[in-house]
């Protein structure tokens, strides 16, 4: 079964959406520099293609047994990265902990989970692996892109003097919200 290029872009934004707002939500943070921006896209954008494409992979009847944990799994994650921005802009020491090489990894998972449940749910009945691949490349890519330009954006938030001044409270309290509504939503 093929889908038209504007179901596949659409379902590519949706999914895309959690690694904008994090990407933001990093972006804001004062200690973070260029190259770690770029590892954060490309770690947001590997993963959603990963994760789409295991989704595929396994298929409809493993969605019935799992659906609702992997979005209690990455709220709890994003939950938990909000607090350590609150806790950053607490002690306000220099020090970033979303730097942390793990760090890519855990938050490329977290806003990625989706992914494998839209895998589950939408790809299942792919049985052409050329097809399969193009349609994850292609959500991989926009969440790429998503991402880089959510980090353009706040670039411009900063200057403006009360989101620099609290970006990492705005942060946290961004992520901590998300988390709660992947967990309970």
């Amino acid at each position: 079964m093929e889908y038209s290029i504007f179901s596949i872009f659409t379902i590519a934004v949706g999914l895309s959406l959690d690694a904008f707002g994090t990407a933001v939500c990093i972006g804001l943070n004062n200690h973070i520099r260029k190259n770690n921006k770029y590892l954060f896209a490309l770690s947001f954008g590997f993963f959603q293609f990963l994760f789409s494409l295991i989704g595929s992979y396994l298929g409809f009847w493993f969605n019935t047994k799992i659906a609702a944990i992997p979005e209690t799994i990455g709220g709890i994650i994003i939950g938990i990265v909000g607090i350590m921005m609150l806790k950053e802009g607490y002690d306000n020491k220099g020090e970033c902990p979303l730097i942390k090489p793990s760090m890519y990894i855990i938050l490329g998972v977290s806003v990625s989970i989706d992914a494998m449940v839209v895998g589950f749910t939408v790809f299942h009945n792919i049985n052409n692996i050329f097809i399969m691949l193009k349609y994850t490349i292609f959500i991989g890519i926009v969440t790429l892109i998503a991402s880089i330009g959510a980090f353009f954006i706040s670039k411009y938030l900063k200057k403006i003097n009360a989101v620099y001044k609290y970006a990492d409270y705005l942060g946290g309290v961004i992520l901590i919200l998300f988390g709660l509504k992947m967990i309970f939503l």
